[in-house]
């Protein structure tokens, strides 16, 4: 969310806080403040990759590239690779390709434009591939593994990483005498999840049935933020939820929605008990 998007508008439904109606600017403005106040699941991550690679990778591909928040922090773990940011979106890839030229990566990561619903790239090899929150784009997910899996180098590793929560703000228990009433969220999301929003693929077999040999692991993440930040993020999120929520939820919990919402003393802008935290899931799909 790292929330990166192989489609336009990283139109994934509900799972990454329904940013199928975002407009391109909404949505690299939420892919933004999800890298500066969630992104430290990246060190976690790319650390990761960098443990179970067999050798340091000179080749990398990170699939739909999105903000480039990712082949950042690939560029950071890996000094000695080259880098191919790879999407669909012209947009998105132009937003990466820049990111990376303001931290003067000019030299070691090169933009494809590539629709993976399509074929894979026949020039597209790599030690390791990262696909964060790119996969489950896909029309056929399982397919592109396979390509991947015939792309990578041997020994090459396989990185795919999915939000697998919505992120979460408000404490459970809201302090006394505020008109929120307590485990809001929890039952927002549940509503969602009911609705097939926050539903996240289970990539194991798939990866497996592609040749790879898998392991997972969780990433919770507790956001290091401003307030106000915290507030902005939150205000695109439960927003977002607010919309989608409406005649499903209970009354009491789209009040209490309206009032975060709105500008009062409860209002996301006003609070000092936001604590943003997000949860995500990464899959190690080593070719032997």
């Amino acid at each position: 969310m790292t929330a990166h998007a192989q489609h336009h508008g990283h139109s994934h439904g509900g799972h990454g806080g329904g940013h199928a109606h975002a407009s391109g600017a909404e949505l690299a403005e939420t892919l933004d403040l999800d890298a500066r106040i969630l992104g430290s699941y990246l060190d976690e991550a790319t650390a990761w990759a960098g443990d179970l690679a067999v050798k340091a990778p000179a080749s990398i591909i990170d699939v739909g590239a999105g903000s480039g928040v990712g082949t950042l922090a690939l560029a950071r773990r890996f000094p000695d690779a080259h880098i191919t940011a790879l999407d669909k979106s012209a947009e998105m890839l132009d937003n990466a390709l820049k990111a990376t030229a303001e931290q003067g990566l000019d030299g070691r990561v090169a933009g494809l434009q590539a629709d993976l619903d399509e074929a894979w790239p026949a020039s597209a090899t790599a030690d390791l591939m990262w696909a964060s929150s790119s996969l489950h784009e896909l029309t056929d997910p399982e397919r592109a593994m396979a390509e991947m899996f015939e792309a990578l180098n041997p020994g090459g590793l396989l990185i795919v990483v999915e939000m697998d929560s919505l992120p979460s703000f408000l404490p459970e228990t809201p302090p006394e005498g505020s008109a929120v009433v307590p485990g809001l969220e929890s039952r927002l999301h549940a509503t969602l999840a009911s609705n097939g929003w926050n539903q996240y693929p289970e990539w194991t077999a798939g990866l497996e049935r592609a040749g790879f040999a898998v392991e997972r692991r969780h990433f919770p993440t507790t956001g290091s933020t401003t307030p106000e930040l915290a507030a902005r993020y939150g205000r695109i999120f439960l927003g977002r939820m607010g919309s989608a929520l409406a005649g499903t939820a209970a009354p009491a919990d789209l009040a209490s929605l309206e009032l975060l919402l709105g500008d009062g003393p409860e209002s996301l802008e006003r609070r000092s008990d936001l604590e943003v935290r997000g949860h995500r899931t990464g899959w190690a799909a080593r070719k032997a």
